[in-house]
């Protein structure tokens, strides 16, 4: 809400700070010559490990106080006199945001040293739900801090992922100087190129949409990220990254902020690595003094008891609820999202609650997709599924140069008779080039262990009858089942590797596999079917769309293009296999009967 403080001492402050930048800002020369004694530091740490309570209590997620107050207060008073033009009279950023906000902007501040010109908090990452001023943090920062340094020719950057975003971010910025007379006088605007020009010292803040291009031989001092999650779409997004910010190794007082809201489907790229590796920081599993993450997410319980679904947590990660964004507006849309389907409103979810997507539910799901992250545990491994099961049996799914080749699992419980699912796929170098879009997710799945990205396409066939072999060797492996169609050289490797005839089934396909989709559905609702609740395998699920044919079901991509359900058809063909119920090897006699479909 805004408050009824006078304006005029917060624009006296703000000229304060401004007309005397260079003696506040720039680092303090040595005159003496003698020796000084060395002076202690600050010590903090950037972990917040009782974040949960704090996000229920409604209470600050920044862990620790401005390290350097004066500077701290400093640049306050500044981003707190600007402007924000599209908002009813007009008022500053003092007069109408949340605390949450000034005590992320006081930490960005806070963090410069003014003695040494050394910023000792050089990384920012925020992540907060849409409509909550995202665009006025990143106009506010960006402008006082280019009002406050000192260094000459300074450059600043705004990445955008588009265009549009680019526009997106500069006009908050333009308008925060246009409605300021003084600010007006003290830079020039050029909003064909979305550059902002300081008079004095020369420095520019300059707005861009990011590409390889736009960011090559930049020095720049500090850098926003706006949008991280639609970088992690981008292929050459780490390396472009990395190119931008490595002007900051000759910068002491450089930064680089990243602001996101969640992505529409998996976080994927360096969205999903910066992501992963704030929640470690902020956890207190990675110690990080130099990066700061503050993230408005939902705590694992209240999503364990489906309390996302329920208005009165929204304002966990909605902190400017009541300010920028309304509950009328988000029960509204809430509403409208649910009568549009599931798929609607899990992005309505990620983009307006922060709701992670870990498997996309589009038009036509497969039935079974919404029962499947219910029976995801990390725990078991291919390791465990060997030591518990009594038997095992493997299904494959082969295909074209850019298909995933990929191997599932299925083992039965000796003591609960449940059915236990582990996979591992394989594919062809040249997919990153073909399948831009989705190279950053095919590399995510290789850094988890669940893909193996080959060079050379004869590994991948020898590389699971490897695998195969090892589960073999256990004395449980009954029947391995695979599409009959093309699948010479995997049968040959599956030969090589002690895998007898009789015990390799052709799976029919298409509209036949009904069997096998049904019985899965089944199991995973009624919750007797696990798995390693694996990104790959949520993201194959999520892919998959369930078509009739008379009384039959079959499965096919949902999109074209790099979206595989590869590994899922691999699952299909080692339950077709399972349902056939066969006994443990040790009392097997195999069926000599010829099942094999050629």
């Amino acid at each position: 809400m805004v408050s009824d403080t006078p304006k005029e001492p917060v624009r006296a402050r703000r000229k304060a700070a401004v007309t005397s930048k260079t003696s506040k800002a720039a680092p303090r020369k040595r005159t003496s010559t003698a020796k000084t004694e060395k002076t202690a530091g600050p010590i903090w740490t950037t972990a917040c490990p009782d974040w949960e309570k704090r996000i229920k209590a409604g209470e600050s997620l920044v862990p620790c106080k401005p390290l350097f107050p004066a500077a701290a207060e400093q640049g306050m008073a500044v981003f707190n006199a600007l402007k924000i033009v599209d908002v009813l009279h007009e008022p500053t950023i003092g007069e109408s945001c949340e605390d949450w906000l000034k005590d992320f902007a006081a930490a960005i501040f806070g963090s410069y040293d003014p003695d040494t010109g050394t910023r000792l908090i050089t990384e920012f990452f925020l992540l907060v739900s849409k409509k909550n001023t995202k665009s006025t943090i990143a106009a506010g920062v960006m402008l006082t801090v280019l009002i406050l340094n000192w260094r000459q020719s300074a450059e600043f950057l705004i990445l955008a992922p588009t265009k549009e975003a680019a526009d997106n971010a500069f006009k908050p910025a333009r308008d925060m100087i246009r409605a300021d007379p003084e600010l007006e006088a003290l830079f020039h605007v050029q909003d064909y190129t979305r550059i902002i020009t300081h008079r004095e010292t020369g420095a520019t803040l300059k707005v861009v949409a990011a590409d390889g291009s736009s960011v090559v031989g930049k020095k720049a001092t500090g850098i926003l990220v706006d949008e991280l999650w639609e970088f992690g779409k981008k292929p050459a997004a780490e390396n472009m990254l990395m190119e931008a910010t490595g002007g900051i190794a000759s910068r002491p007082e450089g930064f680089v902020i990243y602001l996101s809201t969640q992505a529409d489907e998996e976080p994927a790229g360096v969205f999903k690595s910066r992501l992963d590796y704030s929640r470690s920081v902020r956890d207190g599993k990675i110690i990080a003094p130099r990066f700061l993450a503050v993230i408005y997410e939902f705590p694992q319980f209240v999503l364990d008891e489906q309390g996302q679904h329920d208005p009165d947590n929204w304002y966990m990660t909605n902190p400017n609820l009541g300010v920028s964004v309304s509950e009328e507006f988000l029960r509204d849309k809430y509403a409208q999202a649910k009568e549009a389907g599931e798929g609607v409103l899990r992005v309505w979810m990620a983009k307006h609650l922060n709701v992670q997507v870990g498997l996309s539910l589009r038009e036509k799901a497969w039935a079974g997709a919404k029962y499947w992250e219910r029976r995801g545990d990390k725990v078991l491994t291919l390791e465990l599924l060997l030591d518990c099961s009594d038997l095992i049996v493997c299904g494959i799914d082969g295909g074209g140069l850019d298909d995933f080749l990929s191997l599932a699992v299925l083992g039965r419980s000796e003591e609960s008779g449940d059915w236990l699912h582990w996979q591992r796929s394989w594919v062809f170098h040249d997919v990153l080039k073909d399948r831009k879009e989705e190279a950053p997710r095919y590399l995510d799945f290789e850094k988890e262990g669940d893909l193996v990205i080959l060079k050379d396409m004869r590994e991948d066939n020898q590389q699971l009858a490897d695998v195969v072999k090892e589960i073999d060797q256990t004395g449980k492996l009954c029947m391995v089942g695979l599409d009959p169609a093309g699948v010479a050289e995997i049968v040959f490797a599956l030969h090589a590797a002690g895998i007898e005839q009789e015990r390799i089934f052709g799976i029919s396909q298409g509209w036949k596999m009904t069997g096998a989709i049904k019985t899965l559905e089944r199991k995973l609702a009624d919750g007797t079917f696990f798995h390693g609740g694996r990104p790959i395998m949520a993201w194959a699920v999520g892919n998959a769309k369930a078509q009739a044919k008379g009384n039959n079901v079959e499965i096919t991509k949902q999109l074209a293009g790099g979206k595989k359900i590869d590994p899922l058809m691999a699952l299909f063909d080692a339950v077709s296999c399972m349902a056939r119920n066969p006994e443990p090897p040790k009392r097997s006699i195999y069926d000599r009967e010829e099942l094999w479909e050629s």
